[in-house]
């Protein structure tokens, strides 16, 4: 009991409070906050930025809409090049004509 009274009214307090924070939640109030990525202490001592889950689904999501174009305008580009075929062709016909 002694020892209970002197920790609690020592002029001195002692910290034996432990990083016991839950990371699941760590991460959902970044997410909250809008953070994009989140920093961690590797084993070797170096900082490491890691990209939060939706981060990197924003990012897949925006990739995609990319490919997309992408897609789209190698379509065109092919039509074109088929289209400026056949015009030559064409052309070359009623020359010859």
């Amino acid at each position: 009991m002694s020892n209970f009274i002197s920790r609690m009214y020592a002029s001195k307090q002692v910290q034996t409070q432990s990083s016991s924070k839950n990371p699941n939640r760590v991460l959902g109030g970044l997410k909250g906050a809008g953070v994009n990525s989140f920093t961690m202490l590797g084993e070797d001592g170096m900082e490491k930025q890691i990209p939060t889950t939706a981060y990197v689904q924003a990012l897949e999501e925006k990739l995609k809409v990319q490919e997309q174009r992408l897609l789209t305008l190698e379509k065109q580009i092919r039509r074109l090049n088929n289209d400026q075929k056949m015009d030559r062709a064409a052309f070359s016909r009623t020359l010859n004509n």
